[in-house]
């Protein structure tokens, strides 16, 4: 990626539809299942203080819940976490968004200290191709463990994962979303056969989809800004699409082209490595180098100069 911060992913996750989808699909379903997503509202803003100034991706939405009897409102935290390297910072990080966000509440009289703060459910989404390691907990970053008069004094915040690579394909297939078909697009980023069978289903989930048309343009917005961290060819792969349901028969024929240009480019790749080893071992002549690996002789010639020199 040129920009880990640059994923799109802050635009998708303010449509209501593909946080239903997140929670629905990928947190545990006694969460879900308590959860009345016809209430869900967006409350995302600047809450942050200059303790943690680096960019970062958030959305903050609240949600009605039913719990046994009590209606009350929610609020799901959900830090999108982009980075290269796993943050072992992230637990800290989550305590201070939090906190954060609690004190905006107050600011803005959404509630008081004396009538309490409402409940938050944090969620970290995470597309890393590393196995993630930070605590889940900040509780389990003070080492050694306090002895248990002290335990009770220390800071506790869990957050739940959604490890984007920790789901196979099945796994994504039965979810059969939009979103599900976004995660299988990540995934299968660097492999460009698999990304074709991958847009190709993500169009039809949108297209099954009732908010097609507002799933469409957002998600026809991101696979561009997606492709296009991907390099200039993949970028010009979708320059004529607008629409990834009406111009499916477009999109897949230029990811077709797009395929062959990396196939051969891998191919020539190939040819090149293996005439360079031919030439070290300084046995053939430049013409037999050419025919034996299928490489321009006149390329084979501009690698041998490039040896002696």
């Amino acid at each position: 990626m040129v920009n880990h911060h640059d994923t799109g992913y802050k635009e998708l996750f303010s449509y209501p539809e593909l946080v239903r989808q997140l929670i629905e699909g990928f947190a545990p379903p006694e969460v879900s299942g308590m959860m009345d997503f016809s209430t869900l509202t967006d409350h995302s803003g600047n809450y942050i203080t200059p303790l943690f100034n680096e960019k970062f991706e958030d959305k903050v939405w609240s949600v009605e819940v039913n719990w046994e009897g009590i209606r009350q409102r929610v609020f799901v935290y959900l830090l999108l976490e982009f980075q290269s390297t796993v943050d072992h910072r992230l637990p800290i990080r989550m305590l201070h968004y939090v906190a954060c966000f609690y004190d905006h509440l107050i600011k803005t009289k959404v509630t008081t200290a004396r009538k309490g703060m409402p409940p938050i459910f944090p969620v970290v989404l995470y597309n890393g191709s590393k196995r993630w390691t930070a605590k889940a907990d900040i509780y389990r970053m003070i080492r050694p463990e306090p002895p248990v008069f002290l335990r009770v004094y220390q800071p506790h915040l869990r957050y739940y994962l959604v490890n984007e690579s920790a789901f196979t394909e099945d796994e994504l297939a039965e979810r059969d979303t939009p979103l599900s078909g976004i995660f299988e697009v990540e995934k299968a980023s660097k492999d460009v056969e698999a990304l074709q069978g991958a847009v190709k289903r993500l169009a039809a989930r949108i297209r099954a989809h009732p908010e097609k048309a507002r799933l469409d343009e957002v998600i026809t917005r991101w696979l561009k800004r997606h492709l296009r961290r991907l390099g200039a060819e993949a970028e010009q792969a979708l320059e004529q699409i607008n629409s990834l349901v009406e111009d499916n028969a477009m999109l897949a024929e230029n990811l077709q082209t797009w395929a062959e240009k990396e196939r051969q480019k891998g191919r020539q790749e190939g040819q090149r490595l293996a005439a360079i080893n031919l030439l070290k071992l300084d046995l053939l002549t430049d013409e037999q180098i050419a025919q034996t690996t299928g490489l321009p002789l006149d390329e084979v010639k501009v690698l041998r100069s490039d040896r002696s020199h």
